[in-house]
């Protein structure tokens, strides 16, 4: 499984990619937490508002800072 976090390095994209290596952890499940800053890259998953999370290429949430229990709901 891979997990992205899309965001530009904001405070609120560092929380999210704390709180979903939190859940990866919590779950022990095998998962790689990347961060992507690309303005380009992130544009190609069609995010409008970050942080996002994007869980096997898929966005499952934009805009929002999930806790690491709305985290663990998309893994």
């Amino acid at each position: 499984m891979v997990i992205k976090i899309l965001g530009t390095g904001c405070a609120n994209c560092k929380k999210l990619e704390a709180n979903a290596k939190e859940a990866v952890r919590q779950l022990g499940i095998d998962a790689a937490v990347e961060k992507v800053e690309d303005f380009k890259d992130i544009m190609k998953y069609g995010v409008m508002k970050t942080p996002a999370l994007v869980v096997d290429e898929q966005v499952k949430s934009m805009g929002k800072v999930l806790t690491v229990e709305e985290v663990k709901k998309y893994l």
